[in-house]
């Protein structure tokens, strides 16, 4: 394993080396020494930086997710407070998914072609664009303005979610990419949670709409601050690209020709690549049905136990941070094992059989077995969101990260839309029950979907092929 800061591999023929990138027809170089050299040349090295570069991505991205909630965990006091309807409401979560399906590939793009760098400066800035517009809409008649405010929000987020695979592959080696993935991933549950925390506590349920005002100015104008804060450590902290590869596979793509690279047909390997595909829909399937749940948690939790909206926050909280601990354990269980085909199953099954136990318990009276039970279907379904981004990876290579786990947002996003409006519906008409069944249905239909994916681990394969070769020119 190498150590922060130390050299990598060396190979000391002269000759550049070429390697067919699997299921592309690309030819790669991997950089080689000078013969004439007395010591092999340093191929890969790992950076101290790399841990700043992903921990100050998980701050940016957990401020854009908590505004993504901030107003779903309480919509029954701002359905009161602006005077508006609940689906009024609705669209002010569900202007993240649609904002994301159009933008998706022109941002793919341009992380494609321009780095990590300017998307992270995009994306954190329009978020904090977004706060300040929002900190001039804390007066009743002002709806229009706050909803602005979050579509500026909304598409910054689609800066932000699909970059976690990127920075992992970009700054960290083979045995830690799934943990330094998990860990991008971190920051954006971190900030569901507080999206469920806080607001209930920020801004209690009470009939006076002018002090209401006063406490709906104190959260925007928090959450303005701290992204401007991250903003600027943005633009003078975060870094496109280490000076050198992190690992063998990610120097191979750095020195494939530039000829050689078409963003196009990078697009349409991926809409042949079969297993892929599967993965896009059953990804899609489990985390809509997260962002259904998330919207609408506070009105399944009010329906059965009336006033308790600090509660459904405290139960959103429970979801979100059992499945920060499932991601990180999933993520450093991968780095081990690399089974990534079982354990992206087996979460999946057990997400399914935590949704329908969560259905049943919700209308027994017991608020603290509604509390464990959301521990444990956050602690799988969401859980499940960095095994996507990291199987997709695999699935992929050498195809840009960004667009993979682009596609897999799209889908997210898509199913998310579709499935909050449909349950909403379900949960006015029929009640609690129907609609969360509703979702275990699709669950139930996603875990199927997974059991037909094959482990066609390419990334894996790549850096054994490349560790072969460097192993055969040091020692013929």
């Amino acid at each position: 394993m190498m150590k922060d800061d130390v050299p990598g591999f060396g190979i000391q023929d002269s000759t550049k080396q070429h390697f067919a990138i699997p299921g592309t027809g690309i030819q790669a170089l991997l950089p080689n020494g000078d013969s004439a050299s007395p010591t092999s040349e340093e191929v890969t090295k790992l950076y101290k930086k790399r841990w700043v570069i992903v921990f100050l991505f998980s701050a940016y991205s957990l401020c854009s997710a908590f505004q993504w909630l901030q107003y779903g965990i309480i919509s029954n006091i701002f359905i009161r407070y602006y005077d508006v309807s609940s689906l009024t409401i609705d669209w002010l979560s569900m202007a993240y998914m649609i904002a994301y399906i159009p933008l998706l590939f022109p941002v793919a793009w341009l992380l494609d072609i321009r780095g990590l760098r300017v998307i992270a400066l995009i994306g954190s800035g329009l978020n904090c664009l977004g706060a300040w517009i929002k900190t001039g809409s804390a007066r009743p008649d002002l709806y229009g303005v706050t909803l602005c405010g979050q579509l500026v929000c909304a598409v910054a987020q689609v800066f932000i979610l699909g970059m976690p695979s990127r920075i992992a592959s970009v700054w960290f080696s083979t045995s830690e990419v799934s943990t330094a993935c998990s860990i991008g991933v971190f920051g954006n549950q971190l900030g569901v949670a507080l999206g469920f925390l806080l607001p209930p506590v920020l801004i209690p349920n009470i009939e006076d709409k002018a002090l209401l005002s006063h406490h709906i100015s104190v959260m925007f104008f928090g959450t303005a601050a701290i992204a401007s804060v991250l903003f600027i450590l943005v633009i003078f902290v975060f870094q496109d690209s280490p000076p050198k590869p992190p690992s063998l596979a990610q120097a191979m793509l750095q020195n494939t020709p530039e000829s050689d690279y078409s963003y196009k047909q990078s697009i349409l390997r991926l809409l042949r690549n079969r297993n892929f595909i599967l993965l896009v829909v059953s990804y899609g399937l489990n985390t809509g049905a997260f962002y259904s749940l998330s919207t609408l948690l506070n009105r399944m939790i009010t329906e059965h136990y009336p006033g308790e909206e600090v509660n459904a926050g405290r139960i959103g909280l429970t979801i979100t941070v059992a499945g920060m601990a499932g991601a990180l354990i999933t993520g450093l269980w991968l780095d081990r094992t690399k089974t990534y085909r079982q354990t992206t199953l087996g979460v999946y099954i057990l997400s399914v059989i935590g949704m329908v136990i969560f259905t049943f318990i919700l209308n027994l009276g017991k608020l603290w077995a509604v509390f464990i039970t959301a521990g444990t279907l956050g602690f799988f379904m969401t859980g499940y969101l960095p095994l996507g981004f990291e199987f997709a990876a695999e699935l992929t290579h050498p195809e840009c990260e960004g667009t993979s786990s682009g596609l897999l947002n799209v889908s997210a996003q898509v199913f998310g839309l579709i499935f909050t409006m449909i349950q909403g519906q379900i949960l006015e008409s029929f009640g609690v029950i129907p609609g969360n069944l509703f979702l275990c249905s699709f669950l139930l239909v996603g875990a199927v979907i997974t059991a037909f994916i094959k482990a066609d681990l390419r990334r894996q394969r790549a850096n054994q092929d490349a560790a072969r070769n460097v192993t055969t020119e040091d020692f013929p």
